[in-house]
């Protein structure tokens, strides 16, 4: 666990966003520091044996963890919601996560690298949320990282089936994303 590689790819899809609620340049830098907070973020949940139990990862011997990220807006992932869940509105995460979500003996490892999936995140709902008083996150950043870890744990094979395992979800992700920034 402790010596494993974790390669994050950023595809910003939506170039043209304009944040209403800081600048352009601060977006910049958060795209550019996203893998490398994923990375920590990942990392930091590797090395918490009572969750690592939990995970999609626990048989198998891997160096290497990689996944995508991608940033999008609200029309492009509600057509994604729409074509994979049958849900015709826009949200804020979607995570495929193509090695929890297959079945055991269809699990692909190769040259001990397990690509883990694809997590999705519109740029538009996160400042919604950020934005919304009501909405746990105080600022674009910290509800990005909260979506991102979001995406993380379900690419680790987590799922929130009721509100328990909802909440549950949120207390890993927070603990997450405090792990990480203490190691920035």
């Amino acid at each position: 666990m402790n010596n494993t590689q974790i390669n994050v790819f950023i595809e910003n899809e939506y170039k043209d966003f304009s944040p209403k609620s800081f600048d352009k340049n601060d977006l910049e830098k958060m795209i550019q520091n996203l893998p490398q907070m994923a990375e920590k973020m990942t990392k930091f949940y590797l090395s918490q044996k009572e969750w690592y139990k939990d995970s999609c990862l626990t048989e198998y011997d891997y160096k290497l963890l990689y996944f995508d990220v991608v940033l999008c807006d609200n029309e492009k992932i509600q057509e994604i919601n729409k074509n994979y869940r049958e849900k015709d509105c826009a949200t804020d995460v979607i995570t495929f996560a193509i090695f929890s979500d297959s079945p055991k003996e269809e699990r692909f490892i190769f040259d001990n690298e397990i690509n883990l999936g694809e997590i999705i995140i519109s740029l538009d709902k996160t400042e919604t949320q950020s934005l919304d008083k009501s909405h746990l996150q105080q600022s674009f950043k910290d509800e990005l990282y909260f979506l991102l870890a979001h995406g993380i744990l379900h690419l680790l094979g987590y799922d929130h089936k009721d509100e328990q395992t909802l909440k549950e979800m949120w207390d890993i992700q927070q603990k997450m994303i405090e792990g990480a920034l203490q190691n920035v």
